[in-house]
């Protein structure tokens, strides 16, 4: 392991035991700007999205989410999954993998243990554990029974009690979005000079709509965004089958297919395998289609929602690290990978 490295990973251990709820980042924003400020970037904070800008802020543009999933109170002693409350499904349209796979992951959190935050300070409001939970048909909702937050009021957020955890070549927490956004912060400390966009709500299908009113806001647009996230596998051997992902389209839109060719030769340079995550997931449904099974979303990226909002006026690529147990405290991935996808982060930073 070199020595950059470790450095890394020591961020991301810090970063994590941060709780950025969906729909309750601002704490985690303020932990985020404080490192930044350190690493010499120029800060600024606008309504769900936390930008981060060097002194050449046009030479390069990379995107990460910020938040994490998590409960929220909804009533008395009562908790629902923060993404898909009411009030955070307006931008939901059943097309992203989120949508399709809250349902087989409700069983998932039997003793998870979770803490509950203010979401501006960030300060401590109580410890519980999971005892339940089930998918609710009535509410549309994974609902939770959890021990030891009786005393909440609504609408106080509650954080899986995240720690990352390194062991036999893997490292796992709740990686998404986390790992991704490290990433962009130890590139800042390593002297990038671009721009960083840190988003709020893309669990909750929202944070394209704050990245694209900060474009408008200036009238400006791009077709060298790159957005940052992790891609979810089914076990670990598809995960492990390549280091990174990449993607020519998703659901909502094609991407910028010089700025994905420019993303494959630098794979094809390093000798870093790859895969096209919508050609797999055209392969497969054809293969469903023929046994009349129902079609996989090609999923609904943060990029695809910018991209044809703004009618291809701002446009760019992604950049994906697999892993699996995805939407859950151990979601994982393996060191290796990690270090190949750190590696082409910074290069793609520091030479742009």
């Amino acid at each position: 392991m070199t020595s950059d490295f470790a450095d890394f990973l020591d961020l991301l251990k810090q970063l994590v035991r941060q709780p950025a709820v969906v729909g309750a980042e601002q704490a985690f924003f303020r932990a985020l700007q404080r490192e930044l400020d350190e690493a010499g970037a120029r800060v600024t904070w606008y309504e769900g999205l936390l930008v981060a800008q060097g002194r050449r802020p046009h030479s390069a543009q990379m995107s990460a989410h910020a938040d994490r999933h998590g409960l929220i109170c909804t009533g008395p002693n009562e908790f629902q999954y923060a993404a898909f409350v009411a009030r955070n499904r307006g931008d939901l349209l059943g097309d992203s993998v989120s949508e399709q796979t809250y349902k087989t992951i409700a069983g998932r959190f039997h003793d998870q243990a979770v803490q509950a935050y203010n979401p501006w300070s960030g300060s401590y409001l109580g410890a519980g554990t999971i005892e339940r939970s089930f998918l609710c048909d009535r509410r549309g909702n994974i609902m939770f029974e959890v021990r030891g937050l009786a005393h909440l009021p609504p609408g106080t957020p509650v954080a899986y009690l995240d720690r990352l955890n390194i062991a036999e070549g893997r490292l796992s927490a709740q990686l998404d979005n986390i790992l991704t956004v490290a990433m962009l912060v130890f590139a800042f400390q390593r002297g990038y000079q671009g721009t960083a966009f840190f988003t709020a709500q893309e669990e909750a299908g929202r944070s394209w709509r704050f990245l694209l009113e900060w474009f408008r806001r200036g009238g400006s647009r791009s077709d060298h965004l790159l957005v940052l996230d992790t891609s979810p596998f089914a076990d670990q051997q598809a995960a492990d089958a390549q280091q990174v992902v990449l993607r020519r389209r998703d659901a909502n839109a094609e991407f910028h297919g010089p700025m994905v060719d420019r993303l494959e030769r630098l794979c094809r340079q390093r000798g870093v395998s790859y895969l096209f995550k919508d050609v797999l997931i055209q392969q497969q449904n054809a293969a469903r289609q023929s046994e009349g099974k129902r079609p996989l979303s090609l999923g609904s990226t943060e990029l695809g929602r910018v991209a044809a909002a703004s009618a291809g006026e701002i446009q760019g690529a992604t950049l994906q690290i697999p892993t699996t147990g995805f939407h859950t405290p151990s979601e994982s991935t393996s060191l290796a990978t990690v270090e190949v996808a750190l590696d082409l982060v910074l290069d793609l930073a520091l030479n742009a």
